[in-house]
């Protein structure tokens, strides 16, 4: 038999043994659960950080690719005046982008999508990191997290929209060449650039009264191409046809282009550029879902720019009297202005409709600015605002787009844009002067504004035009 006071030691002894073995079992599963939550999070912050990472970097590089854009644009417009006017284009062109990005930097970016109330943003001056980022980039590892919040660097969203500006200002170069003054045009950039297309901006995608509307422009088929192409029209009219363009027996004056082949890279250049223009615009790369959307936008992109080509070179000869080279290439180009409206639609056989018939509804508007004697150089109005109205509108057809509000969109940015431009050029017209004078103009703007030749192994004969306008 068992003593009671053993089997009570006994059960001392034993209950302690279960209740260490107990809590030993307690802080294995606290420490377990400790080490899953910590692996969670380290995990969590490692995918929000790879997420930041790729969304930074694909800002940059479809940043870099709409930048190459640029150069698309001074081909297409180099090779399409006479060879006297080439280099002034060359110059201004990459003084257009200057002007863009240091105006965008400055005051354009704050008025487009910081504290946008009922018309614009903020009108403040500079644009830059978050207090967040600097520390980071000092060495602060603290403020990782707070860096993390955001979904892409401050400064890669700002490059990424800074270059959809400079499309906007290359859009009144091409219309207005051969005629207008250098600096007139610059300051007119100047504008443009600082407060006209932020202000357009800031009504859609800085959430403004359109957006809450429920506005559609995936990439900027009005946003960024029918605002360029109102203000190049507005200057189109106060700054007048060139000397002899129109003749007085009613009959238009050919002008051909004096490098085909450089027009075509130009376009070619533009068609590229334009794949980060649209899939860059999806602002993500973090995931499948993104990859498949962009995907999709890519390949629409491509399908509405190969129609519009098609479009073009087919109606060229009823509507203008000959297979047109130049309106087909517009027609890529209409095709591509055309899609970036809505070009992250599943059902791809609507690209290639939405693309044919930009690049037709292009073709006929070069016809029409011929009837009303609208000088308009390289066709950049028929291109981008006429087919980025159609654009804007055929949302309604694939993605959802409300008819009603995607109209008050045209409208409204067409009437502040064009409005607000012609001011501008009459103001510019009445003061400084808007235009080259005759002799400037029949000599070329290269000579007489810069003092070289594009072609200096050419000898330039006048044209004969030219000379009976300043003979007369």
């Amino acid at each position: 038999m068992i003593r009671p006071s053993i089997v009570k030691g006994m059960d001392t002894e034993g209950s302690a043994f279960l209740r260490h073995r107990f809590s030993f079992g307690i802080w294995i599963f606290a420490a377990s659960v400790m080490g899953v939550l910590y692996t969670s999070q380290a995990y969590a912050l490692v995918e929000k950080e790879i997420q930041y990472l790729l969304n930074s970097f694909s800002f940059l590089i479809w940043g870099v690719l709409v930048m190459w854009m640029c150069a698309g644009f001074t081909m297409l417009e180099a090779g399409s005046v006479r060879s006297k006017n080439a280099s002034v284009i060359c110059l201004k062109n990459i003084g257009l982008y200057s002007i863009a990005g240091l105006a965008y930097y400055v005051v354009g970016y704050n008025l487009m999508y910081v504290d946008v109330g009922g018309l614009a943003g903020t009108f403040s001056l500079f644009y830059g990191p978050t207090e967040a980022e600097i520390a980071l980039a000092g060495g602060d590892e603290t403020a990782m997290s707070a860096v993390l919040d955001s979904d892409y660097t401050t400064m890669s969203d700002w490059f990424f929209q800074m270059v959809f500006v400079a499309t906007t200002a290359s859009i009144v170069s091409g219309t207005l060449a051969e005629r207008v003054k250098l600096w007139s045009f610059f300051l007119f950039i100047l504008i443009l650039t600082a407060i006209i297309y932020p202000i357009v901006g800031s009504w859609t995608w800085g959430g403004g009264w359109l957006a809450e509307m429920g506005f559609q422009d995936f990439a900027g088929s009005t946003v960024v191409h029918s605002t360029g192409g109102w203000a190049a029209l507005a200057g189109a009219i106060v700054v007048g046809a060139r000397v002899g363009k129109f003749r007085q027996d009613g009959t238009t004056k050919p002008t051909p282009p004096s490098n085909v082949p450089a027009v075509t890279l130009g376009v070619f250049i533009l068609w590229l550029g334009w794949f980060g223009f649209n899939g860059g615009s999806q602002l993500a790369l973090s995931g499948a879902s993104d990859a498949i959307a962009i995907s999709h936008i890519l390949v629409n992109t491509n399908l509405a720019a190969a129609a519009g080509v098609m479009s073009a070179l087919v109606l060229s000869k009823p509507l203008l009297g000959r297979i047109d080279l130049i309106a087909t290439l517009n027609g890529a180009i209409a095709g591509l202005v055309a899609i970036t409206a809505g070009p992250d639609m599943v059902e791809h056989y609507w690209a290639i409709f939405i693309g044919a018939m930009g690049g037709g509804i292009c073709t006929a508007g070069i016809r029409l600015l011929e009837k009303l004697k609208v000088d308009d150089v390289v066709g950049a109005v028929p291109a981008h605002l006429f087919s980025g109205a159609w654009g804007t509108l055929a949302v309604c057809i694939a993605n959802g787009g409300s008819f009603f509000v995607q109209l008050v969109g045209i409208v409204a940015i067409g009437i502040f844009t064009f409005a607000t431009s012609l001011v501008v050029w009459r103001v510019l017209d009445s003061t400084v002067g808007s235009r080259v004078s005759a002799s400037v103009e029949a000599l070329g703007q290269d000579v007489a504004e810069l003092g070289i030749e594009s072609y200096p192994e050419f000898v330039l004969v006048p044209d004969q035009d030219d000379i009976d306008e300043l003979t007369r």
